[in-house]
């Protein structure tokens, strides 16, 4: 399947379960004084603390791990999820980040 599509079961299951959460959050940075509104989107912010990132790739590659650790230094959150869904077990596609 496709992130997107990972996305809206996540999305779905985060609503069953009442875990308040926003997809697509659009992250500002400011560059030489100029604030850039869309610069960055996060797949998902968990209850204004937990930052997920999805996947869905044959291989863990270190872009996506660098793309995780700008969010948090950007947005000051300390917690990070980057999950990657083409894995033979859910749990092996886990990474978790703390700042």
């Amino acid at each position: 399947m496709l992130e997107s599509a990972y996305e809206e079961c996540l999305g779905h299951e985060f609503t069953e379960r009442g875990i308040l959460f926003r997809r697509q959050v659009m992250m500002p940075v400011v560059y030489k004084n100029i604030k850039l509104r869309d610069a960055y989107r996060l797949d998902f912010l968990i209850q204004d603390q937990l930052i997920l990132e999805l996947k869905a790739t044959d291989r863990k590659q270190e872009v996506h791990e660098a793309q995780l650790l700008t969010y948090l230094r950007l947005s000051g959150l300390k917690k990070g999820l980057l999950i990657n869904f083409q894995v033979p077990m859910l749990k092996l596609g886990i990474r978790r980040f703390i700042m």
